[in-house]
């Protein structure tokens, strides 16, 4: 009887309570062995599997686990990468023949806004942020900088959705000691404002007086205002003036030409004397 109870303790103290870890499904974790230094040997098992080996030398030997590829020894701890559902469970780390059990839980957070992550002034949204898997006495809850949320909640109502409400949200869950972080994007787009279509220019036509059809184009006047504060009207009644002007002055010109034409003519013409 006496030998049986000293090997049940002297297998007690052979094996050290563990710590409780979390993980994010997809993201790293890092379990710590509990101790900070060994000298003859350190090994990680997960189950019954051989992960890693390690000798006083510092010859590592890998067990044929698929966990291997995603996992290493750094000092004591075992460090794992791209977590995955099957890694959760027991983890053993065995330090000079003294054995510290811990355990993996995971769990997957998903985040998401209803109707969608675009928004419109004035309208009604729901943020949710879901946390799926093995996370006994994990907490959830939404922040953002600089906002007060009036609990801690996995669903925020957003009723009615502001500019205030742009930008980036946080869910957080928190685990013991630990803590993860999951952020969401939302934007918030404002109703478009109208503006004044620009006025635009018009086109006048001026007739001649000898039946020639200028078309110009009134760039300095709109419908509703000209230079000078004339009429566009009384502009097209002066440049009629003014091309009636210009008419009269070559008709005047081309009448003094002939006229001193002919005068020459009479002068060079010879005179008959009659005797």
């Amino acid at each position: 009887m006496k030998v049986i109870v000293l090997f049940v303790f002297v297998l007690g103290a052979l094996s050290a309570a563990g710590d409780e870890f979390f993980a994010k499904v997809g993201g790293k974790v890092t379990l710590n062995c509990g101790v900070s230094s060994y000298i003859r040997s350190l090994q990680w098992h997960h189950g019954k599997d051989l992960l890693h080996s390690v000798d006083q030398r510092g010859f590592t030997r890998k067990g044929s686990a698929e966990l291997v590829r995603r996992s290493g020894v750094r000092q004591t701890n075992l460090e794992i990468s791209s977590v995955k559902e099957t890694d959760a469970g027991r983890f053993t780390c065995s330090a000079d023949g003294t054995r510290y059990n811990h355990s993996l839980s995971l769990f997957s957070v998903l985040v998401s806004v209803k109707p969608s992550a675009v928004l419109k002034l004035n309208d009604e949204a729901m943020l949710q942020c879901e946390v799926k898997g093995q996370h006994h006495g994990c907490e959830v809850e939404w922040r953002r900088l600089n906002t007060y949320l009036p609990s801690n909640t996995s669903t925020v109502q957003l009723k009615p959705v502001k500019t205030s409400h742009n930008g980036a949200w946080l869910c957080i869950v928190t685990c013991g000691r630990n803590t993860f972080i999951e952020p969401l994007a939302i934007t918030v787009q404002e109703p478009p404002t109208t503006t004044t279509p620009p006025t635009t220019l018009k086109n006048i036509t001026f007739v001649t007086s000898v039946q020639k059809t200028t078309r110009a184009t009134c760039t300095t006047c709109t419908a509703n205002y000209c230079p000078l504060g004339l009429s566009c009207w009384m502009w097209i009644a002066i440049a009629v003036c003014c091309q009636f002007g210009m008419l009269l002055i070559v008709c005047v010109i081309v009448l003094c030409k002939c006229m001193r034409r002919r005068r020459a003519c009479e002068e060079r013409r010879p005179s008959n004397i009659y005797v």
